[in-house]
């Protein structure tokens, strides 16, 4: 049991976010993808909604979303906060992932219960990713920049005005990880009674 407990200490210890920039142009299997949307599925979940759906682009049509989605930046920001270095950052995020995975937060319409519980299932669904991501040597970047919390994004995709999108998630390989690290120390951030 303890070996098990390193093991997943490690993994959690070594995930890093790498930005698509970061990524090698290299192709994950789609299966394995698939792999890490399973063990998302298992992210805890109160009164079993299961909130999370996932919009999974690969290859061509990554790039292609990437591009639409600096369009829809441009299209909607006002242009006294429009910035082209962001445009051309959000189009070129396709350039070296493998996959791009949308997070949306599907609400619940016949359970009642906090929407912060669902927006949590999500994130934990996510995490779950994530970490399957890092055990598996792929890199990943979950982002919320851009249209990601915009009704425009939101219609585009035809969501339901109580859904929510909580982030767009690039997967690919990279041939650089950085170290790790934590501003506030452990201790600051516990209250033992």
């Amino acid at each position: 049991m303890e070996d098990n407990f390193k093991v997943i200490q490690e993994v959690i210890s070594n995930r890093r976010s790498v930005k698509p920039a970061k990524m090698n142009g290299k192709h994950i299997p789609d299966e394995k993808v698939y792999e890490l949307l399973k063990l998302a599925d298992w992210a805890p979940t109160h009164k079993i909604t299961e909130p999370w759906r996932f919009i999974v682009f690969s290859g061509d049509k990554a790039k292609a979303f990437c591009l639409e989605h600096a369009e829809l930046y441009k299209k909607y920001t006002p242009a006294e906060s429009f910035s082209q270095d962001k445009y051309e950052k959000f189009a070129g995020n396709g350039n070296y992932i493998s996959h791009l995975i949308i997070a949306v937060m599907k609400r619940s319409l016949t359970v009642k219960i906090p929407e912060i519980e669902e927006i949590a299932a999500v994130s934990a669904a996510v995490e779950n990713l994530l970490i399957g991501a890092t055990a598996s040597k792929i890199a990943s970047f979950w982002s919320t920049g851009g249209m990601v919390h915009s009704s425009e994004l939101k219609q585009h995709f035809r969501l339901n005005t109580e859904d929510k999108i909580l982030g767009i998630i690039y997967l690919g390989y990279t041939d650089t990880l950085h170290e790790g690290k934590r501003i506030i120390p452990l201790s600051e951030k516990i209250d033992w009674k």
